[in-house]
């Protein structure tokens, strides 16, 4: 069974070092529950061009006379500048291209591209590269907009790429093309106007894009790509009439319905201006959200270590102490998740968690299986030997049954039928059968009755053992009472054969005590349960003796030592394999 963790990590660890879209979309769902909610800079706001301002303008698009205008109110209004995510690839029919241009200048402002894929590029912005040269997101063409436009004001690319699951939550800061020039967003270039800077610095290393300076800024981490992970602030909005702008970069949308697409994002469907002031708001945040470049290798390393972990407590322990612990790895591995995801550190656990759940439950069931198995082992080896609730004590503590064999101190019982066998000449065999039954079950019972535990029936003999493989208090006492039942049940089995006319059977017993080595032994193929020992011998040789010393029970030296019975002393006796002779006792009910 422990053979299987390898196979196991293997199999798990391919959603996770692949990134299967399941993965990607549970860690990034995960990402977005967790993620620290953020305040608003306080820099920034939209404005809105709403369904009512289309209509009271006449229709979409708005002259550019009229955004002028709109430009000029802003500024009046004491926006410190204004970004217009709208694209003015086309000339205005009404001739307001120029007013409109004019006024751009009037404060910092930047103006949208958007993607066409046309395979054309604005002319390249001034970068710094510091690193190796690396590409990052790659555009496959843009939409300018008018030279007399962005010959006054800058204009950035106003991208939102979604994730596997279409939804927006990474936007580069900066992108590469085909010629491995660069082009800002939409946002990067807010910044730029901003500062009157003219220059990106770009840090590399071996896996692509480590941060983005802007002179005015704090650097911006990014991932790989150059993508920033995007903060859903809820920064204030306003409208034409209002005009609450005072002191804030204002970014202007249209909001009227079929003008501008929504874009789906954890937070629902957005404008474009809206997920632009949003990624202007992350780059301003202390500590934002980042994945870093050593992500994957250290949810691999945390996969492989808490996985196996997991398998390795609930194989070692039992299952009791191992749920415990693997509950307690599972807690610890999510709330390292949590602090880390909550620091801005976007390092994923969910798969690792969810590695965990599937690794413990194989090794639960693999455990329960095998210890299911073993309990049903127990009861088939014991259940004809032991009482009933032994089984059941066994099957609830396999580890009070040692197999292979330990040394115990017990006490041994050894039974026989005497003169079966002239017995079994006289008789039918059906009727040999009967009294073998009746007599071996009369003896079981009292063994049971006493808490001991019929090993083996040779024949007509038979051989129990007290206190193995269950512990037993005063196991010597135990066996002399079950002896004495015994012979009580035996003398009402020969009431009923008598009245049946079949003559009755006498029976031999003979009980000593000591140590043994008891256990499972045979072949690898075929054992049983039993002991060997002197102790063992010695009771087997107190039971042949009954006959030559005239008794019906005889107790060895040791048993007689440990119980409080007045036993009745008879002459030492001799038993083969013994250079001495046997101190050996007998009891009788009559005697007593």
């Amino acid at each position: 069974m422990k053979k299987l963790i390898l196979p196991i990590l293997i199999l798990l660890s391919i959603p996770l070092i692949f990134k299967s879209t399941p993965t990607e979309i549970i860690k990034l769902r995960t990402f977005d529950a967790l993620v620290k909610p953020q305040k608003p800079s306080g820099n920034f706001v939209i404005l809105n061009i709403t369904e009512e301002d289309v209509e009271n303008e006449g229709g979409y698009p708005l002259p550019r006379r009229r955004l002028a205008e709109i430009q000029v109110e802003l500024i009046n209004s004491g926006a410190i500048g204004v970004g217009w995510v709208i694209s003015f690839p086309q000339a205005d029919r009404m001739g307001g291209d120029q007013t409109f241009a004019t006024t751009l200048g009037y404060a910092p402002s930047v103006i949208a591209m958007f993607e066409d894929n046309s395979g054309n590029y604005p002319k390249p912005t001034g970068t710094v590269v510091k690193g190796n040269d690396v590409r990052a997101y790659l555009s496959m063409g843009v939409k300018e907009n008018l030279n007399t436009l962005k010959e006054n004001t800058l204009q950035g690319l106003a991208i939102a790429p979604t994730e596997v699951d279409q939804l927006v939550r990474r936007i580069p800061l900066l992108v590469s093309t085909p010629n491995n020039e660069w082009i800002p967003s939409f946002g990067t270039q807010i910044y730029k106007a901003l500062f009157g800077v003219k220059t990106y610095i770009i840090k590399t290393n071996d896996n692509g894009i480590e941060e983005i300076s802007i002179r005015g800024i704090p650097p911006i981490k990014t991932d790989s790509l150059g993508r920033k992970w995007i903060s859903w602030v809820d920064t204030p909005q306003t409208d034409l009439k209002e005009m609450d702008v005072a002191g804030k970069f204002v970014f202007v949308g249209v909001t009227a319905n079929g003008v501008m697409p929504q874009i789906a994002t954890p937070v629902g469907l957005l404008e474009p201006h809206k997920i632009q002031t949003a990624l202007a708001e992350s780059i301003l945040i202390e500590n934002s959200p980042y994945i870093p470049d050593w992500a994957l290798a250290v949810e691999i390393l945390i996969f492989i270590a808490s996985v196996s972990l997991i398998w390795l407590v609930l194989n070692t322990l039992g299952i009791t102490w191992g749920l415990v612990l693997g509950l307690g790895i599972m807690l610890s591995t999510a709330y390292t998740g949590y602090e880390l995801i909550h620091r801005g550190i976007l390092l994923d656990v969910t798969w690792a968690l969810i590695s965990q759940f599937i690794t413990g439950s194989i090794a639960f069931y693999l455990r329960f299986r095998e210890q299911y198995k073993l309990r049903q082992q127990i009861k088939k080896q014991f259940e004809h030997y032991l009482d009933p609730r032994q089984v059941k004590q066994l099957q609830k503590n396999p580890e009070l049954l040692k197999l292979g064999g330990e040394k115990r101190y017990a006490t041994f019982l050894f039974t026989d039928v005497r003169g079966f066998t002239a017995l079994s000449e006289s008789l039918e065999p059906e009727q040999v059968t009967y009294i073998m039954n009746q007599a071996l079950t009369a003896q079981q019972k009292a063994v049971q009755a006493h808490g001991g535990m019929v090993d083996k029936y040779i024949g007509d003999a038979m051989m129990a053992i007290f206190n193995a493989p269950l512990d037993l208090k005063n196991h010597e006492e135990k066996a002399l009472l079950c002896a004495i039942d015994i012979q009580k049940n035996m003398n009402e089995l020969n009431y009923v054969l008598v009245s049946k006319g079949i003559k009755p059977v006498t029976i031999g017993i003979g009980i000593n005590t000591g140590y043994a080595v008891i256990g499972n032994m045979g072949s690898e193929n075929r054992f049983d349960y039993t002991a060997i020992g002197d102790a063992v011998n010695v009771a087997a040789r107190l039971e042949s003796g009954t006959k030559n010393a005239g008794v019906d029970l005889l107790i060895g030296q040791t048993t007689e030592n440990a119980i409080e019975f007045d036993l009745i002393p008879l002459d030492p006796i001799e038993a083969k394999g013994k250079s001495e002779k046997l101190q050996v006792y007998t009891w009788d009910s009559n005697y007593q």
